[in-house]
């Protein structure tokens, strides 16, 4: 039998360090502005809402949370319960085949709703993580079909959102099935710079909250094309790359290179 010196030294032995502990997942303070006031809005729902309606609209979300960079907001599995939208910061979900490899499927700024597609099969079916210090606020589901049913414009704004993730898995799916490799740079470039001028930001100038790598997983190219396209496109005078920052310097050519897939 051990002796008693024995099993203490045991029982006093740190954890391993390959175990890590669960986010902790921090609630916002009631100062925080509403959503009638939130610049975010009419990208969380594509055409807004009534302004009598606003009250509804806070009533909708139940949470807003803080993300440190590399939490994990939802894991591939749980069990869906509502919408999430980022009022700050960005995130990435990823997507974990059968054979247990991990695909980048979306990269998600502020404006942008997350979880759609787990509504069908009431489970999520990737992990989104924070890419920075994030803020996100919590709309479950029963709260938006209730609002749905009882008004008609909130009904067409949640058709119109559904509809718009769908648009976008379409586009990545083409990118995907038809384009060159400096092709899909090009248009993950110039569509991230698209979302970010509709929210106010430069239309040319941002910063890459993803890695190379992370890019290419996303895009379906390896790190090492991912890194070498970037250089090309520098030295060609489309973009300038400092180390994540990007600027777009000609943005004709780069929509040109995207658009010759087509013809």
């Amino acid at each position: 039998m051990a002796s008693t010196a024995a099993l203490q030294r045991v029982v006093s032995m740190p954890p391993p360090r390959h175990v890590a502990t669960a986010p902790i997942l921090r609630a916002v303070g009631r100062s925080v502005p509403t959503c009638s006031a939130c610049g975010s809005l009419s990208f969380c729902l594509p055409f807004g809402v009534e302004h009598d309606a606003g009250w509804q609209m806070d009533d909708l979300v139940a949470q807003r949370i803080r993300l440190r960079k590399g939490d994990v907001l939802v894991h591939s599995g749980d069990r869906f319960t509502g919408l999430y939208a980022i009022r700050s910061g960005s995130c990435k979900s990823v997507v974990t085949t059968a054979s247990g490899q991990e695909q980048i499927a979306g990269y998600h700024i502020a404006g942008e709703v997350l979880g759609a597609e787990a509504i069908f099969m009431s489970a999520h079916d990737s992990t989104i993580t924070a890419l920075e210090d994030s803020e996100v606020c919590v709309m479950p589901f029963e709260r938006m079909e209730s609002l749905a049913r009882q008004n008609s414009d909130f009904q067409r704004n949640l058709n119109a959102l559904l509809s718009r993730e769908i648009a976008r898995e379409r586009k990545i799916m083409l990118m995907l099935g038809t384009m060159r490799a400096e092709q899909r740079l090009a248009a993950f470039l110039l569509d991230l710079a698209d979302r970010y001028r509709a929210r106010g930001y430069s239309s040319c100038e941002f910063v890459l909250r993803m890695t190379r790598e992370e890019i290419g997983s996303h895009l379906g190219l390896k790190l090492e094309t991912v890194s070498r396209l970037f250089s090309r496109f520098h030295q060609d005078g489309l973009i300038r790359v400092q180390g994540r920052d990007v600027k777009l310097l000609d943005r004709m050519a780069l929509q040109q290179l995207v658009d010759a897939t087509l013809q």
